[in-house]
């Protein structure tokens, strides 16, 4: 099958390569799907440029991609969730991604059936953001009606969505974006837009339950200042914690170095009376199928920026990579 694969780790010119590789095998728990679209992600980026070869230590040469939309086409033997012909999606096992590619397979408990109203491409835009801010908001934060939280970057793939699910739940939304962005942000429900080239949010902001954070350390730890005492800061983007250590299940390994990586902000949460979550997301079908619901009843619905063709992956990477997206980018690979 045709797939983009990384050969080496690295942060420039350090493209993915176009190659036929075997079609991945089918073990009795999996599902084969053939893949008709997938998404891109700032993950994809940063697993190639290497930033996190500590904690995910693939092998190389490595097929990239972290969200999927296609159509079953072989079942293990122990399989009874699904049948070949049915549309499905999902955010593959952390260890098993691979999405940039014709075919992959999937544990049948991280898939889950293709929303009804959505298209593929549509689809494959959901699984990561989506997980990413569920288990965000609903695990962690345990986000309540009539509780605010303050949502970084609400344009991008995790905010347009995570803004939703937080209004769904009942939450004062506060976010962050562009002036370009902010009837888009309004919109899926925001309801204090901040434009942060030109206020700074720590002088806007006060006295927030959650902060779900994207960005880099420095906006991290302003972030602390906008949380009251109780509040809960929850960032996608690290640094690890020792929990996250333990959750990946290499706490002998991880969790000294996780330590001194989240130290800082640790100690500066435990000032200020808030708790500190670093969340690598996890696959879950499960938690797709609540999304599918929210999808097909109209409470979210996907934010699209572009759809490149299969051949044009290192053009979406390179498109996503400059930080500017509306929502999410996809490759139509059938």
């Amino acid at each position: 099958m045709r797939a983009f694969t990384l050969d080496r780790y690295g942060k420039t010119g350090n493209d993915l390569r176009a190659a036929d590789v075997p079609e991945p095998e089918v073990c009795e728990n999996d599902v084969l799907v053939q893949i008709h679209a997938a998404g891109v992600n700032v993950l994809d980026a940063k697993i190639r440029d290497g930033e996190f070869k500590l904690i995910l230590p693939y092998r190389l040469p490595l097929v990239l991609g972290n969200d999927v939309a296609g159509v079953v086409v072989q079942v293990g033997a122990r399989v009874r969730k699904f049948k070949p012909g049915d549309e499905v999606y999902a955010r593959p096992d952390k260890d098993r991604i691979g999405t940039f590619a014709e075919f992959i397979a999937i544990h049948e408990d991280d898939l889950a059936a293709k929303p009804k109203n959505l298209t593929m491409e549509e689809a494959a835009s959901v699984p990561l953001v989506g997980l990413t801010a569920w288990q965000a908001l609903i695990e962690i934060a345990g986000l309540k009606k009539g509780q605010k939280v303050f949502i970084h970057a609400g344009s991008g793939g995790v905010g347009t969505f995570a803004i939703q699910l937080a209004k769904h739940l009942g939450a004062s939304v506060a976010t962050t974006t562009s002036a370009a962005n902010i009837d888009l942000v309004t919109s899926l429900g925001a309801d204090v837009v901040i434009d942060y080239r030109k206020d700074d949010f720590e002088t806007v902001l006060r006295d927030y339950d959650v902060v779900v954070n994207s960005l880099d350390n420095a906006t991290l730890m302003k972030s602390l200042r906008v949380l009251k005492p109780g509040g809960k800061l929850i960032s996608i983007s690290g640094p690890p914690d020792p929990a996250f250590a333990r959750e990946i299940g290499k706490p002998w390994i991880l969790r000294p170095v996780t330590r001194v990586l989240s130290h800082r902000v640790r100690k500066a949460a435990k000032r200020r009376g808030i708790s500190y979550s670093f969340l690598f997301m996890r696959a879950s079908g499960a938690q797709l199928r609540e999304i599918t619901s929210l999808i097909d009843s109209e409470i979210i619905r996907p934010v699209m920026d572009r759809v490149f063709p299969f051949e044009s992956t290192n053009e979406a990477m390179a498109y996503v990579e400059k930080g500017r997206t509306k929502g999410k980018v996809v490759i139509k690979v059938k």
